[in-house]
């Protein structure tokens, strides 16, 4: 239960870190999309593990296989099915802590849950389902290109420090999708740093989406902005959403207010939303990640006993989770969007004209 995302353009993730496979199941795409098999897979690409030392050594190809919902290169408005065969499981790493529960993982809530839990690299709690969601908004981001929407990110903080410009296409590139070439270097150094201490971080994504129609969001509770937050909660180690000015808490309404002239809005305080619609701004947002929870520091912990237990890990493990986080951030922000593109063409008559008359 509980593992699709979406109304219309809505996906199904299966599979476990250590199982044979990952995939995800992809509805609601309309027929004769020009599918890229190449797009998808430099997505995938850029998630994945064993890159650079910036991530996890573990070695996966995460090569995606496409199963159905194309044929001749376009998409056939049936389900596309899309498998991740996984290569480089170590699943004896976790032999040792079975048992017992991580502090800052879900054992503890899992095995309280459902009275059992994979412990090889977390299961189905681990970041590896990720790679099965940016598969899917590979697909979504087909359909945004299409209409000319763009999705991007990169990160802005690690380590509370804090880049000082948003350079999108240098994101591209950067081992660390950031943000700041000459921030940069202090992460570099600060990551190096803690990876020594056996330590980890924690560290913020930028998100923006360009070139929105006005009218995307379903009040009162499809909103854009709230289904959007809960796309990014959704994925490993976010702790928490900003849309818009981060700091409109402290500002008054005078300040906050985007007031508005004959060529448009004359600030974005608002992130590009306003009462859940958006509004033809960029829509903004900032994802908060928490540093990760693996990390080779030995830790007090009880066991499924109730032993009381000291954690000494194993395994191989992301410094920081925001830097590969990023790529996912991106790909449920186009997944959400792509929903909201289809709900939306039933909403005025005159959409319904279009297509029937």
């Amino acid at each position: 239960m509980f593992n699709s995302f979406g109304e219309i353009f809505r996906f199904t993730t299966f599979g476990e870190s250590h199982g044979k496979a990952i995939g995800v199941v992809i509805d609601g795409v309309p027929a004769g999309l020009e599918f890229d098999e190449r797009f998808l897979q430099s997505e995938l690409d850029r998630r994945k593990p064993g890159k650079n030392r910036f991530a996890t050594a573990r070695k996966e190809s995460d090569t995606a296989e496409v199963l159905s919902g194309v044929f001749e290169g376009k998409t056939t408005g049936t389900p596309i099915a899309i498998v991740i065969f996984n290569k480089d499981q170590k699943s004896k790493d976790y032999s040792n802590i079975k048992d017992i529960f991580r502090p800052g993982h879900a054992d503890f809530t899992y095995w309280h849950k459902y009275g059992i839990r994979d412990y090889r690299g977390g299961g189905r709690s681990s970041a590896r389902e990720t790679a099965a969601r940016v598969a899917a908004g590979a697909i979504a981001k087909m359909i945004l290109n299409e209409l000319g929407i763009e999705v991007k990110a990169g990160v802005i903080e690690i380590g509370g420090i804090r880049a000082e410009k948003e350079d999108y296409q240098y994101a591209k590139t950067s081992p660390l999708f950031a943000l700041d070439e000459n921030t940069e270097k202090e992460w570099i150094s600060l990551i190096d740093k803690k990876r020594n201490e056996h330590d980890s971080l924690g560290g913020v994504v930028k998100l923006k989406i360009e070139n929105l129609p006005v009218g995307l969001g379903e009040p009162v509770y499809y909103k854009l902005d709230n289904v959007l937050a809960s796309a990014m909660v959704s994925i490993n180690a976010v702790k928490g959403v900003y849309i818009g000015n981060k700091d409109a808490h402290k500002l008054t309404g005078s300040q906050n207010n985007d007031e508005i002239g004959k060529d448009g809005f004359l600030s974005n305080n608002s992130g590009g939303v306003l009462g859940g619609i958006s509004n033809g701004e960029s829509v903004e947002a900032e994802i908060y990640f928490k540093p990760t929870p693996s990390i080779f520091k030995k830790q007090k912990s009880i066991d499924i006993y109730g032993n009381e237990v000291e954690v000494d890990l194993k395994g191989r493990h992301d410094p920081i989770v925001a830097i590969r986080g990023s790529v996912v951030v991106e790909a449920m922000a186009a997944c959400v969007i792509a929903d909201m593109l289809l709900l939306n063409m039933t909403r005025k008559m005159e959409f319904l004209k279009k297509i029937y008359q």
